[in-house]
């Protein structure tokens, strides 16, 4: 399938900035502006983006370690390794979480869920300094890296030289601008608590009614996902809820940190780094090389050059376009039933624990290509539109995301008959989530 490379909807030719850094201040960076709701909308679109792309980041070092003792590793450090998968896939999935949170910002004032993000396997550089996200294979650079990302607001962490951080000032910003600007942010929590500040603005300049515009049976609620932390936003109070949620998970609540994701990170990383030093010559990590399965713009961007390993990161990515596509029905439904909503929660948890996981880590075995010796490759994560992957209709969107995945399984089934047995799960699958939807496509008006 051709495809166009997605293109950001935020561009650092808008981010404004002053000559001279800012002193650093322990309490953390003081929170930039946002004075119209266009601008409050255009901020939580580059945090729905910024879930999505550490969500895409997590999940492929984990994919890349081992899992088998015939990969060179003891039952020991075997099962270390996999303390660490467990521990970036349970960051991962709350980043999945923290998603849908900003889903459910974003209704709650009046714009529909962002689900696009920067294409991979390509680095994501339209944020500011210093917030770079791209596919690193496990390692140090991959741990120093998350928890620069995730580290508490007023904590000076050096991240690794591949993203070198660099401290810029918070802009200053004509107070009767209209246009929205990419504001430069130091941390996740920064974003975010930037973020509140401008939604207690916006309240105090209209009122709760006037912000908290959307309807809230859009929004995903506990039940839906089984996350009993997943807040519905209806008001300021619930919005400031959300938003505590995303940063005491991420780093923490206010200098406690050691059970957030920055926590999480650093045990991983301490880890590591003791069990290398004790056998300099242990390896958790598959030879993975990010690349992408079509021709790249970067010249410095490999490509996977295996034909059969080719096929398979397609089907990965257009398992991962079916997923976006559910996921964005559901935060936009319409008419669906509550038991329609709750099938299309069901089968896009199940596409990421049925389909993306065992995909994902079977790609990390595969030959990346006669250009490569000795590499494997990995899900790429590359989008095959520019645009949110909504299908507006409720009948015609059920029965294309049926087709979608009735076509995945052939697909997949025709790679099974070429040897690829570890793919079976994978089409049962499929087929599985597509039976589900098919169950309950008449319902509702038509």
């Amino acid at each position: 399938m051709p495809k166009s490379p997605a293109s950001p909807p935020f561009s650092t030719d808008r981010l404004a900035a002053s000559g001279s850094p800012p002193e650093f201040d322990p309490s953390g960076d003081r929170p930039f502006i946002i004075e119209h709701r266009e601008a409050l909308l255009y901020m939580l679109c580059a945090a729905a983006e910024l879930e999505h792309g550490l969500m895409c980041e997590y999940l492929f070092a984990a994919f890349t370690l081992k899992s088998r003792l015939d990969e060179g590793v003891t039952p020991a450090q075997l099962e270390a390794v996999e303390r660490w998968r467990k521990a970036i896939l349970g960051v991962a999935g709350q980043e999945m979480l923290h998603l849908a949170i900003a889903s459910n910002l974003l209704s709650a004032v009046g714009m529909s869920p962002h689900l696009v993000r920067p294409n991979m396997p390509h680095p994501a550089r339209h944020y500011p300094p210093g917030v770079t996200v791209a596919l690193l294979p496990f390692g140090e650079a991959a741990l120093r890296h998350f928890m620069f990302l995730e580290r508490p607001e007023g904590m000076a962490l050096a991240d690794t030289e591949v993203f070198e951080a660099t401290r810029h000032a918070v802009p200053h910003l004509d107070p009767d601008a209209i246009a929205p600007v990419l504001q430069p942010f130091a941390t996740v929590g920064h974003l975010y608590r930037s973020i509140e500040a401008g939604i207690r603005h916006l309240v105090e300049k209209w009122g709760e009614e006037k912000v908290f515009v959307g309807p809230p049976r859009a929004q995903a609620r506990p039940e839906h996902f089984q996350w009993s932390n997943l807040v519905q936003v209806t008001d300021l109070a619930s919005a400031v809820r959300a938003i505590e949620t995303i940063v005491e998970q991420g780093e923490g609540p206010r200098g406690d940190w050691k059970a957030a994701h920055f926590g999480r990170f650093k045990a991983v990383f301490d880890e590591y780094m003791a069990l290398t030093a004790a056998d300099p010559s242990f390896e958790p990590t598959r030879p993975v090389l990010p690349a992408t399965v079509w021709p790249s713009d970067s010249a410095n961007m490999p490509r996977i050059g295996d034909h059969e390993t080719r096929r398979v990161a397609d089907l990965f990515n257009v398992a991962y376009e079916i997923l976006l596509q559910i996921l964005s029905r559901f935060f936009n439904n319409i008419d669906e039933s509550d038991v329609q909503l709750s099938t299309l929660a069901d089968v896009s948890v199940g596409l990421m624990f049925d389909v993306i996981k065992p995909l994902g880590m079977y790609l990390t075995e595969l030959p990346a290509g006669p250009d490569h010796p000795g590499k494997t490759a990995g899900p790429s994560f590359e989008l095959f539109y520019t645009s949110d992957y909504l299908l507006p209709h409720r009948r015609a969107a059920w029965i294309l995301m049926e087709e979608r995945l009735r076509e995945a399984a052939a697909y997949g089934r025709r790679l099974k008959n070429g040897g690829t047995d570890p793919l079976s799960g994978v089409v049962t699958a499929f087929e599985r989530f597509a039976d589900r939807l098919h169950e309950r496509v008449e319902e509702g008006p038509k």
